[in-house]
């Protein structure tokens, strides 16, 4: 979320209206793309020596799960429709589609919750922090400068 509200890079490589994930991130071998890709996977892979203890078999298949995941929800690029028995038991766990995910790209502030629809909503409160907080920042900061 912070990526969202503190940073240029993000929506530049995510949301910017010339970008292609699977060719941009892959097969160019952009480093920069590269690096977005690896902060944003840092979270999950911080979890992973815990988890392991507990087991390493669930966390092997959770990683692969997730990055399974993550391409899925990035097919809309190459205008995948999710066969509408799979959309709508997505719709029942609260899975997101690459179909919503999509909707995340056009609009960066919808739509949060990447793997989880549920999420979206203290996505939304997070957001909107984040927000008030760089905007009194700024003003901060400018008062500061300019007395």
């Amino acid at each position: 979320m912070p990526e969202h509200i503190f940073g240029k890079f993000h929506s530049l490589v995510h949301h910017s209206s010339n970008r292609s994930f699977l060719h941009y991130a892959v097969l160019t071998r952009n480093p920069l793309v590269l690096l977005d890709g690896i902060l944003g996977a840092l979270p999950y892979f911080v979890f992973v020596p815990w988890l392991w203890q507990i087991s390493p078999l669930g966390t092997i298949l959770g990683l692969i799960l997730g990055e399974f995941h993550v391409v899925w929800r990035h097919v809309s690029v190459i205008k995948w429709q999710t066969p509408k028995p799979i959309f709508q038991l997505c719709e029942i766990l609260q899975i997101t589609t690459p179909e919503r995910h999509w909707r995340h790209h056009q609009d960066a502030r919808a739509a949060f919750g990447d793997i989880f629809n549920f999420l979206d909503y203290p996505a939304q409160i997070w957001f909107k922090f984040l927000l008030s907080m760089k905007f009194k920042w700024r003003h901060t900061w400018k008062s500061v400068v300019n007395p």
